[in-house]
């Protein structure tokens, strides 16, 4: 996955930001989550999203819109052979500061390695910081649906 920001929440007055994601095919977004205080709303530019809501999960094509509210657990997926992108906002938070840290700072070229320990304290901090949670079966669950779609 990559990510673009186009608007930060500087340059709307704290209302929203938004950030453009790509999805290669067959892959994998986060493991299911909630935001304490985040609204998102997303919009699919190409390809297919699949958007696990609770236990449904819902496809929205190219030209389709998802809102996911506060407190709704969720994740999404590309589980097409074609790459999906699209436009996501948020309200509420600056979350786009959480996304560029995960995407662009807490990198393997800046000294942050996959699955050590520095990097998860910092990938724990911000989800306490932007109020993301999970449930104690959430990676259980992400497991499930990369088996059941043949995700990586």
């Amino acid at each position: 996955m990559a990510i673009k920001i186009w608007m930060r929440t500087s340059m709307t007055n704290g209302l929203f930001s938004s950030v453009e994601c790509a999805v290669a095919p067959e892959t994998m977004g986060p493991p299911p989550h909630a935001h304490k205080e985040l609204d998102e709303i997303m919009y699919v530019l190409e390809g297919t999203a699949s958007v696990l809501i609770d236990n449904e999960v819902v496809e929205i094509h190219a030209g389709g819109w998802h809102l996911r509210p506060r407190m709704i657990e969720h994740t999404f997926f590309n589980a097409t052979d074609k790459p999906l992108r699209f436009i996501d906002m948020y309200f509420n938070q600056p979350f786009e500061e959480y996304l560029d840290r995960i995407f662009h700072e807490l990198t393997e070229e800046k000294g942050f390695k996959e699955g050590s320990k520095e990097k998860i304290d910092e990938i724990m901090k911000l989800n306490d910081q932007f109020g993301l949670f999970f449930k104690p079966d959430a990676f259980t669950r992400k497991d499930e649906i990369m088996k059941k779609y043949h995700l990586k």
